[in-house]
């Protein structure tokens, strides 16, 4: 397998599995990953949360871990990347509104490239104006706003994950299992025990 240089966007409060898990998990199996943050250089921090599903209307919100950058935004051509991961959690909410963000999403639409996105990171793929005609999952909450941008809204389990050709979504991390799997198939990781 070739390893892969995979860039993700992250900002403050974004949700913390949602960070961590996909960054971990890809280094483990030999991808390179470059998180980065507008507004922020590596070597620097970004804030987490982390969301639980307690019962209530909507999830609940806990303070997370600092999570350390380990690029720069500044600098990124995002023709240098193989793919590119969007987590969720608030952070999508204000990095939506970054033209550079906008114009980094869409070149890995544009190059047909793996692009994988979970939770409320719908909310940057929706801005950027690269869901329609795509299938899409997001949290519940996000519904509107693939739709809105003339996606199709896949309302499927918490812990599952769909996959539109080079585009794999989750509703949320209880999806990890299956969205990192379909991802890694995406990229061309082969695993063998």
């Amino acid at each position: 397998m070739a390893a892969k240089k995979i860039l993700m966007l992250v900002g403050d409060f974004g949700e913390d599995y949602e960070i961590m898990v996909p960054f971990q998990a890809l280094l483990a199996v030999g991808h390179t990953v470059h998180a980065v943050c507008p507004g922020k250089k590596a070597g620097e921090s970004i804030a987490t949360a982390i969301h639980d599903f307690e019962g209530h209307q909507t999830y609940s919100e806990k303070p997370g871990h600092r999570f350390a950058l380990n690029a720069d935004f500044t600098d990124l051509r995002p023709d240098q990347y193989d793919a590119l991961v969007i987590p969720g959690g608030r952070a999508p909410e204000y990095l939506r509104l970054n033209p550079k963000v906008l114009e980094i999403v869409r070149h890995f639409f544009t190059a047909k490239k793996p692009v994988a996105a979970i939770c409320h990171g719908a909310q940057i793929l929706s801005a950027a104006g690269v869901l329609e005609g795509r299938t899409c999952s997001a949290y519940p909450a996000c519904r509107a706003e693939v739709e809105v941008a003339k996606g199709t809204y896949a309302d499927i389990a918490i812990d599952g994950a769909v996959t539109d050709g080079n585009l794999v979504t989750a509703p949320a991390w209880p999806a990890h299992p299956a969205w990192l799997a379909q991802f890694l198939q995406v990229l061309g990781t082969r695993i063998t025990l």
